[in-house]
């Protein structure tokens, strides 16, 4: 047999599991192959009184393997060597049971110890009887699945196999593998390997009395995703964190505060020793002095509130003696470069983030674009998701920090 072409998005493998769904797999590596992954497919004793090995064979271009205990792969402990061959882990269809199996850490087959013990991301694509997938075992198993960082592909809603209608039938072969290559996680390339990155994210709230704060609009969609993105790229990432609904990327320690206060005491713990400080919060620019210990009523027509300046994390850190490559972010309603400038020399940072916010940009929203600037440089990164504009964003900044401060920069810095 010819042996594949070298990949060009990456190695993809695909478990298949006992469900009816297992039929539409050979069409789903096709799919994959077809859009440049190298492919290997591990099946279970049960998928195969489904599918026949030989059809994936035929798509994938290679063995398909089907048993821990295949004595000529694992006399080199062949295990092992698929899971860290592999850069991504998809299971399609994933039935009740395998996802039961991966919840509870259980390794009684090759494709169960695959997913133990591989670094790789694993996705799992359920499929199930509409009832199976609603009992609150399943969803139990696939939130505790979520948690660890498992990605959930499905299940979508539609005719079942049993004769229902209702969710937990498997998406589509085409809609699995455009959802793994349109987010290619084996592409970032470990551009930040051992290096540490610290992080914040969302808004600060500063109390007025018990049950009044001031704040600032953030979803922290932004600074979540570049945290991600940072430990894609292998770096080890501390995300000190406001107030926000968002889950915690894989392999990033959050640390939670709320008030601006903090975020400076946190952040700026964090950072000794750190490689890198990125500093994406919405920090509240200033807060109440003192906070009312019991709630202000309503009695007067008017409230006068007298407010001092928050601490400022990111000039702060900028100032340490040989301390970390420091990027902010700054989110303009106007002039958008002029101010972004500005605030790149006040505050003696190594790079400016920023971003035109309003009715219809930057906030609560799904999409971003970005005007990057250095000393001495800029570039754009063009409207996407805030997923794939963090990816770019932290390709750049890792090309700004291995090429290194200009002539003087650290003295600067430090006066």
């Amino acid at each position: 047999m010819t042996e594949p072409k070298a990949s060009k998005s990456g190695r993809v493998l695909v478990g298949v599991t006992g469900g009816i769904a297992a039929y539409k797999a050979p069409e789903l590596v096709r799919r994959l192959v077809e859009g440049g992954a190298e492919v290997q497919v591990v099946m279970t004793r049960a998928a195969r009184e489904f599918v026949g090995p030989a059809a994936l064979q035929a798509v994938s271009g290679r063995p398909v393997r089907l048993d821990l205990w295949d004595g000529t792969a694992e006399a080199a402990m062949g295990h092992i060597e698929l899971a860290r061959w592999a850069d991504q882990i998809v299971v399609a269809p994933a039935t009740a049971n395998f996802i039961a199996a991966c919840a509870g850490g259980f390794a009684t087959d090759l494709l169960t110890t695959l997913c133990l013990a591989t670094e790789a991301r694993v996705a799992l694509a359920p499929a199930m009887n509409r009832v199976m997938w609603a009992h609150p075992a399943v969803q139990q198993n696939c939130a505790m699945l979520k948690a660890r960082g498992v990605r959930l592909l499905g299940p979508a809603e539609g005719d079942q196999a049993c004769g229902e209608t209702g969710l937990g039938r498997m998406l589509e072969p085409d809609e699995i593998a455009a959802a793994l290559l349109a987010e290619p996680t084996w592409l970032a390339p470990q551009l930040l390997a051992g290096r540490r990155i610290v992080i914040t994210a969302g808004p600060t709230r500063e109390p007025i009395d018990p049950v009044r704060y001031i704040t600032n609009r953030s979803s922290g969609k932004m600074g979540y995703a570049v945290a991600a993105a940072a430990a894609e790229a292998g770096a080890g990432v501390v995300l000190v964190s406001g107030p926000v609904s968002v889950e915690t990327p894989p392999g990033v320690r959050r640390v939670q505060v709320e008030t601006s206060e903090e975020m400076y005491r946190e952040a700026c713990a964090a950072a000794e020793g750190a490689d890198i400080f990125i500093a994406c919060a919405a920090v509240s620019d200033f807060r109440p002095p003192v906070a009312a210990t019991q709630k202000i009523k309503r009695k007067d027509a008017e409230l006068r509130l007298d407010l001092v300046r928050s601490p400022d994390t990111l000039a702060t850190i900028a100032q340490i003696p040989d301390g970390p490559f420091t990027v902010g972010f700054a989110a303009e309603t106007e002039k958008l470069r002029e101010h972004a400038l500005a605030k790149l020399e006040s505050k003696k940072v190594d790079m400016i983030a920023a971003n035109q916010v309003g009715p219809e940009s930057g906030f609560d929203t799904e999409t971003n674009a970005l005007e990057v600037f250095w000393p001495g440089g800029s570039a754009a990164i063009g409207e996407d998701t805030k997923r794939a504009v963090a990816r770019r964003l932290i390709a750049l900044i890792a090309e700004r920090f291995k090429a290194g401060r200009p002539a003087g920069a650290a003295a600067k810095a430090a006066g």
